[in-house]
């Protein structure tokens, strides 16, 4: 019993200890809290080239840290806004901006989304009308009847038959 109990304590003690081994440090906060905005605000603007659906705010990818990092130092050296995001446009290209302009090279990206919903709408309205062309009632012709009884009766005197009685009328 006592010793279920310490190896208990020491996997324990063990496992904090793994956690803390992982654990990043936290990175440090520019001295000026108007400096440290500015970068927040212009790293809202960028997208972690990682996650490719946050911001490098948002993202604890490592690339997106040092991107921070970069934006950190770039505007404590005095770079303005439009500065900063063209460095980065000029290095990773229009992807790096998490609302990217729309101009030729762009259009597709963001035309792209409302052309799919469009064949989309399209397919659905042309699949629904085949659909209902071929459901459409259209009365049998003489040899459909016939056969149909034919099928219907020997049902019927089947039915009978491994019933053991007869078959009642509804």
């Amino acid at each position: 019993m006592r010793l279920h109990l310490v190896i208990a304590v020491l996997s324990l003690v063990l496992g904090f200890n793994a956690i803390a081994v992982f654990a990043k440090e936290a990175q440090p906060l520019a001295a000026d809290p108007q400096l440290e905005k500015r970068v927040n605000d212009i790293a809202k603007e960028l997208r972690c080239l990682v996650c490719q659906n946050q911001t490098i705010a948002d993202s604890h990818a490592d690339l997106a840290i040092d991107l921070k990092n970069q934006v950190r130092d770039m505007v404590g050296s005095g770079k303005t806004q439009k500065e900063i995001v063209d460095y980065m446009v000029q290095r990773y290209g229009d992807f790096v901006r998490y609302r990217p302009p729309i101009k030729p090279t762009t259009y597709l990206l963001w035309a792209g989304p409302f052309i799919l919903l469009v064949v989309g709408v399209v397919l659905l309205i042309s699949n629904l009308r085949k659909r209902k062309l071929a459901i459409a009632d259209t009365p049998l012709s003489a040899d459909e009847s016939e056969r149909l009884k034919s099928l219907l009766s020997a049902d019927v005197s089947t039915a009978g038959k491994n019933s053991g009685g007869e078959v009642k009328p509804s």
